[in-house]
């Protein structure tokens, strides 16, 4: 008769407290800003096509990513109706508007210049980990 090993109990934690993102307070993480211009410049680099998503994979949430992933596909299928290659832009970052609603939260809007347009990258960064990662990226 095969003999039954008894395991004792673990407590076991909600994996979502365990394994999730932990908040990171502002006085733990460096200055906002190099971040935010160099995620502006890969943002609009990326729906561009001169850049891959992946390389800002690690500074983005998972639904940030997806909705990336989403415009850099619907601006390749316009691209590739329309027949026209990849340019390079020269983008040149005019201001940067920073604020901090919460404690770990900043909110950011990157006016940037092209030769052609104008636009407003709108970024919120959240303290995860103890770095910033992007929850928010709207390019207007």
């Amino acid at each position: 008769m095969p003999t039954e090993l008894h395991r004792p109990a673990r407590a076991v934690a909600p994996a979502d407290e365990t394994f999730a993102p932990q908040r990171t307070g502002r006085e733990a993480l460096p200055d906002p800003q190099p971040l935010l211009i160099n995620l502006t410049r890969n943002v609009l680099e990326i729906l561009a096509g001169e850049r891959d998503l992946e390389q800002i994979a690690r500074w983005v949430t998972d639904d940030v990513y997806a909705s990336l992933l989403t415009r850099v596909n619907i601006a390749a299928r316009a691209r590739a109706v329309k027949k026209t290659p990849i340019q390079r832009q020269s983008n040149h970052i005019a201001r940067v508007l920073v604020s901090e609603p919460r404690d770990g939260a900043v909110e950011a809007v990157v006016i940037v210049h092209s030769r052609t347009r104008s636009r407003a990258v709108a970024i919120r960064l959240e303290g995860l980990d103890q770095r910033w990662r992007a929850s928010a990226i709207n390019v207007l």
